[in-house]
């Protein structure tokens, strides 16, 4: 590598680790841990015998499964002004990644609750337990045991995701790089760097992904 692009290189190194480590990790760990909650009680009301729960949470999965991520940035951001709604552009984009969190996840959710043997729910009931206790006893915490890998991996893409928000001004690292190849004129070099660098983020996530999912097979019935 030239002097010159080496140089650039690690000028350009800190600031968008910087942008990352203030911005993009997060606005992910936010938007992940509000997108769960959302996801379990989606889930939940999915699995509900009560019928309107069950129509309003299809169709909040139906919109936002059935719409671009970054058309829903946009709307919240840009759009719900003209109804005289701002939102500064952090929050609209924990709003946005939270809400498509809940919608893909809340599949998951249900799968991996209704994967659980009806004769646990039977078991327990013959117990005396209440339909709370048994989920949160003993279907949730297995539930949450298989459920592990898909939820691992929609956080590593979450965190590629997080690359949107700078489509409505939140200074993450990808519109860090775009600042500073409007400056040095390299974007190559620094649209590979950012590249490089959510690469190292998935790589490291990946590793722990798999750690995770080694230590719950443990407890897994075989």
């Amino acid at each position: 590598m030239d002097n010159k692009y080496l140089e650039i290189f690690l000028d350009s190194l800190w600031p968008l680790l910087k942008a990352g480590l203030l911005f993009a990790i997060p606005l992910t760990l936010i938007s992940f841990a509000i997108g769960l909650v959302l996801a379990l009680l989606t889930a939940l009301a999915r699995l509900s015998s009560i019928k309107p729960l069950v129509w309003l949470a299809r169709f909040y999965v139906w919109i936002i499964r059935g719409t671009p991520l970054l058309v829903q940035l946009f709307i919240i951001f840009y759009g719900l002004p003209s109804l005289g709604i701002t939102i500064g552009a952090f929050p609209a984009a924990i709003i946005g990644f939270s809400l498509s969190v809940g919608a893909y996840n809340a599949e998951v959710m249900r799968a991996a609750i209704q994967s659980i043997p009806k004769g646990q729910w039977e078991a327990a009931e013959s117990l005396g337990m209440t339909r709370s206790q048994i989920l949160r006893r003993i279907i949730l915490p297995q539930a949450a045991r298989v459920s592990v890998p898909p939820l691992s991996n929609s956080f590593i893409s979450l965190v590629k995701d997080t690359s949107l928000a700078a489509t409505i001004t939140v200074t993450e690292m990808f519109q860090r790089a775009q600042q500073i190849a409007a400056v040095t004129y390299e974007h190559m070099l620094i649209y590979c760097e950012v590249a490089l660098i959510y690469l190292f983020f998935s790589t490291i996530l990946s590793a722990l992904q798999a750690r995770v999912e080694k230590y719950f097979e443990r407890y897994t019935v075989r």
